[in-house]
């Protein structure tokens, strides 16, 4: 059984405007829309998904009223892919492209709809080209022709500013896999462990609620569309 994350199955970005962001990663990216329906449990969300390919998806949510949020940059977006934001948010986000013919068959789609596209830029480990998206999104297409080699990237002068021991660093490069029982218990609540942020009532009780009672109450298994 796998342990690890296989890859993404979708990104989920806010939109204050859900065409626009449809218009754009269908038309100037590409990824053809193969979902969109009314958000499940969430009054008035509209959740969109893309196809990027048969495992990997690009999903956009709109909910009432985001559009009135302020996008502040430097704290709620970086802006570029060397500028800051507030912890917790997306920095910039990068897609892949297969090969370097490939990157710049995008780098030419993106542009020839009126959007500026800088690169490519070759960093060794991948080679990228840098663009903005809608709501000041920060996008990137990246290409790599080879794995990542630790030996070769992961610098101890690094390590040390990241406050990261030798031994710390042998433990990442080579996390344990888990051996526990399954199913896993749910865990007793521990304020400094990392929460959603549902009121605090409502997630506690929800902790409590066994898995199955979940799954049975929260599920939506049926296309909004019935089959023709």
């Amino acid at each position: 059984m796998g342990q690890q994350p296989t890859g993404i199955h979708h990104l989920a970005f806010m939109a204050g405007d859900i065409k626009k962001h449809i218009a754009f990663f269908s038309e100037v990216m590409g990824c053809p829309l193969v979902a969109l329906f009314d958000m499940h449990g969430v009054p008035g969300g509209l959740h969109a998904f893309l196809r990027m390919n048969d495992h990997s998806y690009f999903s956009i949510v709109q909910l009432p009223d985001v559009d009135k949020i302020p996008i502040e940059l430097g704290k709620t977006h970086s802006g570029t892919g060397a500028l800051p934001c507030a912890p917790g948010t997306l920095q910039h986000l990068a897609f892949r492209a297969d090969s370097d013919a490939d990157l710049i068959a995008m780098r030419d789609r993106i542009r020839s709809h009126g959007v500026n596209v800088i690169g490519p830029i070759d960093h060794g480990m991948c080679r990228s080209i840098y663009f903005a998206g809608p709501d000041h999104m920060t996008l990137e297409v990246a290409t790599s022709s080879e794995a990542i080699d630790p030996a070769r990237w992961i610098d101890p002068t690094t390590l040390e500013k990241a406050g990261i021991s030798a031994e710390e660093a042998e433990r990442f490069k080579a996390p344990a896999a888990y051996s526990g029982p399954s199913p896993a218990p749910q865990p007793p609540y521990a304020a400094d462990k990392p929460h959603m942020a549902y009121p605090e009532a409502q997630y506690r009780a929800m902790l409590a609620v066994p898995d199955e009672v979940i799954t049975a109450s929260a599920s939506y298994t049926e296309p909004p569309v019935p089959a023709g």
